[in-house]
């Protein structure tokens, strides 16, 4: 890839001062040199080209570039790309912003593993439309809480993430799993490396 608008970099003393006690929170034992900062191009709705940052693992920094720039070439829509941090690494309140995003060491709702985006080995798109839902003793949880209307996958509305569309099938390729192939719970706005592979660069986990 020869786009200039498309590149990862080390995570700069600016960046990580951002970071620090947000995404980056107490108790990561992920060294953030082993974190990237990619920048790439990506298209609304509107067919607007727009700038996006996230924060990601090394290991997948390229193959996310990769990712974005196809789906750009294909003006695949994805409303909003920016550093989660600027929520406060806040998830539910960046997700009902419709902001993308990878890095951000928490841990999984209802849990107390580490998240895959923990390791920034995940990657949430356009996660408003796309909600997470699983049922817990209380009845449904939905995260966004904001994304409930689009827990109905049967009516079509806009930046939906459906099976064997481009994002889907450019993830899948690339090596991800998608979260809306789950039996016991559903995350469609979600991509992630599979277990196997995060235990080959990270044994402990």
């Amino acid at each position: 890839m020869s786009d200039k608008n498309f590149y990862a970099e080390e995570i700069s003393t600016e960046l990580f001062y951002k970071m620090r006690d947000k995404s980056y929170a107490k108790g990561c034992k992920l060294p953030i040199s082993e974190l990237r900062h990619i920048h790439f191009l990506h298209k609304n709705l509107q067919g607007e080209s727009l700038e996006g940052e996230m924060v990601c693992n090394q290991h997948i920094s390229d193959r996310l570039l990769d990712i974005f720039y196809q789906l750009y070439e294909l003006a695949y829509p994805m409303e909003k790309f920016n550093l989660i941090d600027e929520y406060n690494a806040d998830d539910e309140i960046s997700m009902t912003n419709n902001n993308g995003s990878c890095f951000n060491y928490r841990l999984v709702a209802h849990t107390n593993r580490v998240s895959k985006h923990g390791l920034g080995l995940a990657v949430d798109i356009n996660p408003l439309y796309n909600p997470y839902i699983k049922n817990i003793e209380s009845g449904i949880y939905i995260a966004p809480v904001a994304g409930k209307p689009y827990v109905d996958r049967d009516w079509d509305f806009d930046y939906k993430i459906i099976k064997n569309d481009p994002c889907y099938e450019l993830f899948i390729k690339n090596g991800f799993e998608w979260g809306g192939d789950w039996e016991d719970e559903k995350d469609y706005q979600h991509f992630e490396i599979p277990v196997e592979q995060i235990k080959k660069w990270y044994p402990d986990y």
